[in-house]
This record gives C-alpha cells, structure tokens and sequence, in this order.
C-alpha cells in the first residue's frame, strides 16, 4: 500500500530589534559573554512588567504584508505555561487566539498564521552540568506556522529557503540557521493514499532540533520512512515531539505530543490589547512603502531585463547586496558601451555575470568580506568587462588585475599601467615570436614535418615571453604565417 505525507512547518525566526521584546536590553543574539544583556524584566524577578516592542510589532506588519496576509484590526499576547529551566518565568508570553498575522501564502503553501512572542534563553549541558545563558531570554521571536498542506520534504527545503530570503530583503532578520536565529520544525503524518482524498490523515509527529537547511530535507524524508515502516511492520504512530540527530541521521523520541490546553492559554494581564488600527502608532501606508522589491518579483524582472533563469537568476536572488552590485555594474556597463559600439552588448553581460558569480564571489568568500564592504567600485568592475571583451586583457590577466583591485579599489587602467599588464605592442609580439623559433629548433622541424600540434608549444613560449600579455589566437597565426615562409 501507498501512503502519502503531509507536512505542516513551524518556524520561529529572531527579529532584528535594537532591543528584546519587553524590556531595554540589547538584542545581541552572538553576545559572547553569558547573562550580560539581563535586567528584572527579562529575569522575571517579582514586581516587574513588561512593555512591547513597537518596532517588532511593526516587523511582524511587514512580513504579514509581504505574504498576502491579514493583519488583525486587533491582536493580544498570551501566557504560554511550561517549566523549563530556560524560561525563567515559568510562562512564555506569546500570542493563541489573536495572531498579528491571519493567512497567506508562499511558494504556493498557504499559510496559517504569523505571530510574536518572545525567545527563550540557551541552554547547554556538558560534563554532567546545564547551564543557562539568559542573553536570548526575551528576544523577539516571529514563529509562521503554514497548513498542512506541503507533499514531500523537497517542498519543506524549498519554501524555509524561500522564507529565509524574505525576511532578510525586509531586514528584519538575518534568519542564519547555524546560529540559532531560525529554526524549523516539522509537523509530519502519512495516511494510505486510497483515503487521501477523503482529507483523512494520520497521526502527527512534531521533528524538532533541525539546524541546517540539508537536515530539513534529511529529517523529514527520515521520519516519513520510520512511519511507514512502522505501519507496514504492525505498529502505530504515537503523537509525540522527536528530536534530529544530524550526525546519526536519524530522530529520537522526546516527548509525547501536548496539546494546546496543556500550555494552560490565558490572556497576558500585564500587557493590553493592541490597537493596529491606530495610525499614529503604526501607519499601514508607510508600513507597505517600506517593502522593498521582493525575492520572486526580483526573479520575473532579472528574468525580463537580464535574461537570467534558473541557477543563474538564483546565485544572484539569493544575495540581496550581490544583486544590487551587479544591477549598479550592468547599469555602468551599458552607459560604457553607448560611447563605444565596437563592443557587443550581450556578450559583455555574459562575461560581467560571469566574473561576478565565479571569479568576484570566490574572493568574497576566500576573504570572508561582505559584498557592501567591497572596495571594487561598480563602474571600474564594469570598466574591467569592457576591456576584456575589446581584448585588451586576457582572460588570465583579468584575474590578476581583478585581484589587485578587490585588495586595493584601484581602477583597472592604473593598475593596468603600473603593472604593464596591458597587451604587448607589435615588436615585442614578433621579437617574442623570433625568440619561441630560434630558442626550440626540434619544434620547429617537427611542425614543419607535419605535427601541426607543436605549433600550441610554441605559442606558449611565445606567451611566456610576454609575460601573458600575447593574445593566443594571434600569437598562433603570425607563428604558422612565418614557419611558412
């Protein structure tokens, strides 16, 4: 028998507010140093209230907004009650019935709601001791729960990825999953695929401790298999929480599944209702100016300007800062080919994305930089094109030159000039010619004698000479024109 999965996400994701949810310490997420950013609210000490974060409130509207959904006229914050050494509390305030976010959708999965509430602190056990770091303890915490509607953990992968993307062109969260600031959990459940159709599904698991985009992918397919083999062997699903153990490449029980009245829900008394509605406090026009250009709105006009698609179109999407690099240098690139048509348009673009992705990316990364601390300026990487594509540099002398401007922001014609790295003048290409000849007679016989392929040997002599600033094409014909003679 055939059973068909069906996936429901849990995402929490941390917003990059200045401070935490309800209180003045900094939102530091990294902080090295334990229980630094603490104060009474955050600790939970008696006599203490906590105060809401506008610009949080105001990140959830934006992320709301962005996905088509609805933003409540009213929301309120919740008490959430659990014990765990990592919620000083005792509670969590969070939202139940009353979401800042109703519906949307995303990468064609429809989404439930969006709420807020605030992180717990970080926990870590070692050496038979757990320890407690309050740093986190309060930060704004955003956690989308879609429906139940995802097929295959393939979907999963592709629509955390693409919510991760999201929040980072709105720059309201860095959403770095090695680092805590997302985390993804997965509601999963297989049914017999013959009553499928009757919307009759099975029991749900809740996977947990997935930290990596690859483990979305691993843990669902994983669980998905457990299940199935468990039926198939006699048994029944439990609802329970299992947790990922990347490194074994399996689950592991935790606990069984609690519902929503063992959090025992009750409206937050310290907190009011909030008034969305209120323009003074949070201007919905303003809110939606804020939105920049999109993650898929991007795609269709790179797709229509650039004739871009696939891989090429997602190196550049998935990096807000690349894509704006390489929109400036495509815009300096085009003001440089207006003032000379020797130059193919289509092909300079090609060769621009191409040393872009490859050659400028590589560097980024080799030297840990990010692009908006590159000291390559847009139109001297577009000027850099344009004398490759006129022959002017070689391809291997491209990259020296390209090198030397990432370590220095200096312009490719002065570095060009300082380095006499341009292309070598007519006597010095035929006294490099004379000089691969003269020094390598046996070559020379052989070609003559019809092995056609020494004359490759020669050119590189001849190259080797100039110090790479032969063109090879060239250098091969004035060889074959001479040894003719």
């Amino acid at each position: 028998m055939k059973y068909v999965p069906t996936i429901g996400l849990e995402i929490h994701a941390e917003l990059k507010t200045k401070t935490k949810m309800f209180c003045d310490c900094l939102n530091i997420p990294d902080e090295i140093e334990p229980n630094k950013n603490v104060c009474p609210i955050c600790l939970a000490e008696p006599g203490t209230l906590p105060v809401p974060n506008k610009e949080a409130i105001r990140a959830m509207i934006k992320i709301g907004l962005s996905l088509g959904g609805t933003i409540a006229e009213r929301s309120k914050f919740d008490r959430k009650s659990y014990f765990y050494p990592d919620l000083p509390k005792g509670y969590q305030i969070s939202q139940y019935d009353m979401p800042i976010v109703s519906g949307g959708s995303l990468k064609g999965v429809q989404i439930e709601r969006v709420h807020l509430e605030e992180d717990t602190a970080r926990s870590t056990h070692e050496n038979g001791e757990s320890l407690v770091d309050f740093n986190r303890a309060g930060l704004p915490l955003m956690e989308l729960v879609t429906k139940p509607v995802i097929k295959t953990a393939e979907q999963a992968y592709d629509f955390a990825r693409e919510l991760q993307l999201l929040l980072r062109y709105l720059n309201v969260s860095d959403a770095d999953m090695e680092k805590g600031q997302m985390r993804v959990e997965a509601n999963i459940s297989i049914a017999p695929k013959k009553l499928f159709g009757n919307k009759k599904l099975g029991t749900k698991v809740e996977l947990k401790n997935i930290n990596s985009f690859k483990a979305v992918k691993a843990a669902i397919e994983n669980e998905i298999e457990r299940q199935e083999a468990l039926i198939k062997g006699g048994g029944k699903v439990i609802q329970s929480t299992r947790g990922w153990d990347e490194v074994a490449g399996k689950s592991f029980p935790q606990r069984i599944k609690e519902e929503a009245n063992d959090y025992r829900y009750m409206p937050e008394p310290d907190i009011p209702p909030l008034d969305l509605t209120a323009k003074d406090i949070f201007d919905m026009d303003e809110i939606r100016r804020s939105i920049p250009e999109l993650p898929d709105q991007k795609r269709i006009r790179f797709s229509e300007e650039f004739g871009l698609s696939g891989m090429e179109l997602e190196h550049l999407i998935t990096d807000r800062d690349l894509s704006g690099y390489f929109e400036e240098s495509i815009s300096e690139l085009k003001a440089l080919i207006q003032q000379d048509n020797s130059i193919d348009e289509e092909s300079a673009k090609k060769t621009l994305y191409n040393y872009l992705t490859s050659d400028l990316v590589g560097l980024i990364k080799e030297q840990g930089v990010d692009v908006s601390d590159l000291k390559i300026k847009p139109e001297d990487f577009a000027e850099l094109v344009v004398l490759i594509e006129k022959k002017e540099v070689l391809s291997r002398t491209a990259k020296d030159i390209l090198i030397e401007m990432f370590r220095t922001g200096i312009d490719p014609h002065e570095i060009i000039d300082h380095h006499s790295l341009g292309q070598a003048e007519d006597g010095e290409v035929q006294s490099s010619i004379m000089g691969a000849i003269s020094e390598n007679p046996k070559a020379v016989e052989e070609y003559k004698n019809g092995k056609e392929a020494v004359i490759k040997f020669l050119v590189g002599q001849s190259m080797s000479k100039l110090r790479g600033r032969g063109n090879p094409e060239q250098l091969e014909q004035l060889l074959k024109d001479h040894l003719s003679k």
